[in-house]
């Protein structure tokens, strides 16, 4: 299939842009390079054996979508968007016009050119602070305990709604707990700007000796060792979760929704040891205030992902930790 993937540059978007190639998919990525480098697509391209078609567009401009749309597609898988909690906390009305308007814009582009299979790149976070572990997918949402949750969670009934008014559609909602990790190759992984937003890429960085310590937000959660706790997911599972919804769902009419994680949750200091362990070094670390628009803890049911995509996770905590030090190790 021939697939335009916006984001397809970042972190998650460029992992399954290399999962789409490996699987014999056409991807078409579209960036406006925010929050990722124009090297990534080379980098795709030794990993995959070939690079993907690339147009550097913001996702808002209309005009530039249109024009890129009407080359033809498949499917489109949706990645665009800014995604730091705390930053979305300070800055709310960035990421509505980015993570809702664009996603408007996004499908008024899809629906004049008949693109009717749509990937959603979603989050647990639309879930809010859950009143029961694991997290099943028909559990309530519109309970967000941020400005970035709210965006996922008003694109999430956005999407429904374009599918009422146009039932032809097929809307895979992928809910999403915490990609961590890099690809094997040491090739390509998580490049933020400044100082990391998220646990993994924040331990890396004091692994490499370039922050002075870790900053564990919260010691006093109702959690096994006090810190929080979360379902982590390597990065590569969950880009062959996407390309197993898309698979599976190609031209299925409906809204279907998935929970993409591994089903057991991780302490912030299990996840400090795990890396202590794959790069071989103490980590230093200070425990700090609660983050604001933090839960205590969150993990995924993925029974219905399992038994309706066939897909499942096969990489545990120390892959995880071991991929993240190997990309971290080539980008110093």
């Amino acid at each position: 299939m021939r697939v335009l993937v916006t984001g397809g540059s970042g972190f998650i978007g460029s992992h399954t842009v290399v999962s789409l190639l490996e699987a014999g998919h056409d991807p078409v990525v579209v960036d406006n390079l925010s929050n990722a480098s124009r090297s990534v697509l080379t980098r795709i391209g030794e990993i995959a054996g070939r690079q993907p078609e690339f147009h550097e567009a913001d996702i808002r401009d209309r005009d530039t979508m249109g024009s890129i749309a009407a080359s033809g597609f498949d499917a489109c898988i949706h990645f665009a968007a800014l995604k730091a909690v705390a930053e979305s906390v300070e800055e709310p009305m960035l990421y509505y016009d980015n993570n809702v308007g664009g996603t408007i814009a996004l499908l008024e582009v899809l629906v004049a050119s008949d693109i009717t299979t749509f990937v959603f790149s979603s989050s647990a976070t639309v879930y809010g602070d859950p009143n029961k572990l694991p997290v099943t997918e028909d559990m309530p949402t519109g309970v967000a305990t941020n400005p970035y949750g709210w965006t996922k969670i008003m694109m999430e009934q956005i999407l429904r709604d374009v599918q009422g008014a146009n039932p032809d559609w097929s809307v895979s909602l992928l809910r999403y707990f915490n990609p961590v990790g890099a690809h094997p190759s040491g090739l390509i992984g998580e490049e933020p700007r400044g100082t990391p937003n998220n646990l993994m890429p924040y331990v890396a960085k004091v692994a490499a000796g370039e922050l002075a310590r870790l900053s564990v937000f919260g010691g006093d959660y109702p959690t096994s060792d006090g810190t929080g706790v979360r379902d982590y997911i390597h990065v590569v599972d969950l880009a062959e979760g996407h390309v197993a919804a898309l698979n599976t769902h190609v031209g299925d009419a409906g809204v279907h929704t998935y929970n993409l994680g591994t089903g057991k949750g991780s302490s912030v200091l299990e996840v400090l040891h795990s890396y202590e362990n794959a790069c071989g070094k103490s980590i230093p670390y200070e425990v700090v205030e609660r983050r604001a628009g933090d839960v205590a803890a969150n993990w995924a049911d993925v029974t219905r992902a399992e038994s309706v995509l066939g897909w499942k996770t096969t990489r545990d905590l120390a892959d995880m930790c071991a991929d993240s030090w190997r990309w971290q190790q080539r980008t110093r």
